[in-house]
């Protein structure tokens, strides 16, 4: 196993951070990395916003209440970004129309390319951090906050910092519940509940709901209303 392969082996998110500082120069290397990612097409159909002044940290916070946002030295925010496509279809005087499945797609995915890619450095220069999908919930705001025109929409943060925690790495699947040869083989309960157990055994006294009632929890809701908002409104849906 070479280096590249353990750290991400290794990989435990980070709630709780130091008050420390990244240097300008970490934080430059990490945001390279997260800009080497592959792309669709090369597009690079997103933007970061950097956010270190606590008043913006404050007011994600306020929105998203999750004290890492607090704690964190930086908080790097990922936006699905068809806004420069849209000055392409302008230069070439061309009709230009994003909305659609397919390009909410391309988007969001090169967001999360990024985002791994930027979260990989920032653990390979000694840093820890958590990916923040819940601003979603409050995406309207957000995007009013952090001033996103039409063609954008907020995917996901990033809280980073020096880590103030060092919890052991979390069970994942087996690789044959997820990984299959040829074609799709779909699981039985008995998956979900072998997985429970293990899960069980990993938090201990710090379970407070079975890894399969989180899965419930979060599908059995109709699904939240500001993504759809904020992709209506800037023009993407």
């Amino acid at each position: 196993m070479n280096e590249s392969i353990k750290l991400m082996m290794a990989h435990s998110s980070v709630r709780r951070f130091k008050d420390e500082s990244i240097p300008d120069e970490d934080l430059q290397k990490i945001l390279e990395a997260a800009g080497a990612a592959s792309s669709w097409k090369n597009f690079q159909s997103y933007s970061i916003i950097v956010v270190r002044s606590e008043e913006k940290k404050r007011a994600l916070c306020e929105l998203t209440p999750q004290p890492a946002i607090i704690q964190a030295d930086t908080i790097l925010l990922f936006v699905g970004d068809h806004n420069r496509a849209s000055k392409a279809a302008e230069l070439h005087s061309a009709t230009f129309d994003a909305k659609g499945t397919e390009n909410l797609l391309i988007s969001s995915v090169d967001a999360a390319l990024a985002g791994q890619n930027a979260m990989l450095a920032a653990e390979s220069l000694g840093y820890g951090g958590v990916f923040i999908g819940m601003i979603r919930h409050s995406a309207l705001a957000v995007a009013e906050i952090f001033n996103l025109p039409d063609y954008t929409y907020p995917v996901f943060c990033i809280a980073l910092g020096v880590p103030n925690q060092n919890f052991p790495v979390k069970p994942r699947l087996a690789l044959d519940t997820f990984v299959f040869q040829e074609e799709y083989k779909e699981q039985t309960v008995d998956t979900i509940e072998a997985h429970d157990a293990i899960q069980t055994e990993y938090a201990g006294a710090r379970q407070t709901e079975l890894w399969s009632e989180r899965l419930v929890n979060q599908f059995k809701e109709t699904e939240q209303p500001e993504t759809k908002a904020v992709l209506e409104k800037n023009k993407l849906l």
